[in-house]
């Protein structure tokens, strides 16, 4: 298919010709942990189409968002992964997570729910809270779990627990929901017994005492 384009010299229409089609920035979102099997995006991409996914994966494939790659023996499956350019989405995202965080108020009923769909909101909330600090937090939920790399030059994420984590969060989907939103504390979650958190040294300790 010939490439659609806005056909306008302006710099938003430009990145909006890249991923501004549906499905991209889940995409990118899903592959900001990682690289990941085209059966995993499949799975954590509730609602897209064997088709529209391969379509999509192509698009940015060839715009340069997204790389594929074989893994060497004794895995021999192909997995995507951004590139440079497509991991320079993180603050796009990001800012996109917090602008949209007020629409979680009301979960509906037809919405699925993964663990690490709340770690792009939860790392650029606890990111001002753990400012200028190093370290890893696990974050566990009913639905699956996540980490947060804090002190890098840019903060990231991957699935599942680290090898090493500096602190343990423990906290439900509604709870994560207020964390990222900040109606919500840690230490408020914490004396409410909404938060449990574990781990010492500095990284744990100003999680446990922000305020805000």
């Amino acid at each position: 298919m010939p490439r659609r384009s806005y056909d306008q010299y302006c710099a938003i229409a430009r990145a909006l010709d890249a991923v501004g089609d549906r499905w991209t920035l889940l995409i990118a979102r899903e592959l900001l942990a990682g690289p990941r099997r085209y059966t995993d995006l499949h799975t954590d991409l509730p609602g897209v189409s064997t088709d529209m996914l391969a379509t999509r994966l192509k698009d940015m494939e060839r715009d340069g968002v997204l790389a594929r790659r074989k893994l060497p023996p004794p895995a021999s499956v192909s997995v995507y992964e951004l590139t440079d350019h497509g991991r320079a989405l993180l603050p796009v995202l990001t800012a996109l997570a917090a602008w949209g965080a007020p629409a979680l108020a009301e979960r509906q009923p037809t919405d699925a729910i993964r663990a690490h769909w709340f770690a792009l909101p939860l790392l650029h909330r606890l990111g001002h809270l753990a400012a200028g600090h190093e370290g890893v937090v696990d974050v566990v939920l009913e639905e699956g779990g996540f980490h947060l790399v804090f002190g890098a030059a840019e903060p990231s994420y991957g699935d599942g627990p680290a090898e090493r984590a500096d602190a343990r969060l423990v906290v439900d989907a509604d709870t994560c929901v207020a964390l990222t939103q900040g109606t919500l504390t840690v230490a408020d979650g914490i004396a409410a017994g909404a938060v449990e958190l574990t781990g010492a040294g500095p990284l744990a300790e100003a999680l446990r005492g922000a305020g805000s």
